[in-house]
């Protein structure tokens, strides 16, 4: 659908990430799914762009940062991102 990028940080057990995981799964988006307690790097961008927290799920797209985002905006920065 597009080449642009979507970074999803995630973590086990988190159930609002399962519930984004399932249509991301099926959009068609290229999408890097990256799981913050395997990472302590991506565990501290998410905290750069979280107040603080480890609030997942946090999406990037481009240099977009949505914390616990919808299906629909993540589509529309997809969107943007390509135009």
């Amino acid at each position: 659908m597009s080449d642009v990028e979507v970074e999803f940080y995630w973590r086990p057990g988190c159930g609002f990430c399962a519930a984004l995981e399932r249509p991301l799964s099926k959009s068609g988006f290229n999408v890097k799914r990256v799981n913050i307690w395997e990472d302590p790097a991506a565990a501290a961008r998410v905290r750069s762009v979280a107040d603080g927290n480890e609030v997942v799920p946090t999406v990037f797209v481009g240099s977009k940062a949505m914390v616990n985002p919808s299906f629909a905006e993540i589509e529309a920065a997809v969107k943007a991102a390509s135009a």
